[in-house]
């Protein structure tokens, strides 16, 4: 299968470079685990913004394409480094992130939930809309930090699939150890088990929240980013990644932080295999039709807590 870099959903499906039964399987393998490693950031930061404010933000794949548009803006316009343009793009989409939880999405906490979710696609409009007014509906690429080409097992793989790889494992592990050790972790932690429980310890969960809904979104513009030299990044990129990240979410138990990697990394693998090996025209139906058989079975899905 040709590779995918022209296609506008930002996903990895294939591609083999390496000859052979076994290449064939190796390069689906990595494919699959990069491509697991961008729904798994995408995923956890939902799923941080879903345990402590219970809402699904349904704008994080629009704020996800945001990001790339930011590095790519650095890049292009003022001339910055990749890693600095990512700097960037995480820190502005943090800030972001916590300006809407507070004038967007707070004003709406104790309205139904098809509040939030019409608020969301408002948000989804206007940003969508938005880049294309900036930068038109052509689609761009970032160049990567490096063209470096290695060798694993007789098959090639470029640098940047090795980087996304390598800074999403220690980004996930990160964030664990900084929920787990540090007395902000704690507190995101004490909020997402029982908010009012954590108000009378004194923790200020509105603040917990805004920081919270900042970290969530600054992990779309980390995952943006690192995809976005192999991708294509467009006005719309966000749309199947996001539809993948809910997808996720759910089959791995809303508000788990294991469910959302490890479903992430499965059905980044499922993704790719069944592209290669089944068909490349069904996969989104044959995902969905996984998940309906694990609800069945587990309605809280793989990990998530009984009420």
């Amino acid at each position: 299968m040709p590779g995918v870099e022209g296609r506008d959903d930002g996903i990895e499906r294939g591609g083999p470079e390496g000859g052979g039964s076994v290449g064939l399987l190796l390069q689906t393998i990595i494919n699959g685990i990069m491509l697991g490693s961008v729904y798994a950031m995408v995923a956890l930061g939902l799923t941080l913004i879903f345990g402590i404010l219970e809402i699904p933000n349904f704008a994080h794949g629009a704020l996800y394409m945001i990001g790339a548009f930011i590095a790519f803006f650095c890049i292009t316009s003022l001339g910055a480094s990749y890693w600095i343009a990512l700097v960037v793009s995480v820190g502005a989409l943090f800030i972001t992130g916590m300006v809407i939880e507070r004038f967007v999405y707070r004003p709406f906490y104790k309205q139904p939930h098809i509040s939030s979710f019409i608020v969301a696609v408002g948000l989804i409009f206007i940003m969508e809309n938005g880049a294309l007014v900036l930068w038109g509906a052509d689609f761009r690429r970032i160049r990567p930090p490096s063209s470096a080409i290695f060798n694993i097992l007789g098959t090639t793989v470029t640098s940047q699939r090795l980087i996304v790889i390598i800074v999403a494992a220690l980004l996930i592990i990160t964030i664990h150890l900084f929920i787990k050790k540090t007395r902000l972790g704690a507190a995101i932690e004490a909020t997402s088990q029982n908010r009012e429980g954590a108000q009378l310890m004194g923790i200020n969960t509105s603040l917990v929240g805004q920081a919270t809904f900042g970290l969530g979104t600054a992990l779309a513009a980390v995952a943006a980013v690192l995809v976005a030299p192999i991708l294509l990044i467009s006005a719309t990129m966000g749309e199947a990644v996001i539809a993948m990240a809910f997808v996720i979410i759910i089959l791995g138990g809303m508000g788990s932080f294991i469910g959302a990697v490890l479903g992430g990394y499965i059905i980044g693998l499922l993704e790719t295999l069944v592209s290669t090996y089944v068909t490349s025209y069904y996969t989104e139906a044959l995902i969905f039709g996984v998940l309906v058989m694990v609800l069945a079975v587990k309605p809280t899905g793989l990990f998530g807590k009984e009420h």
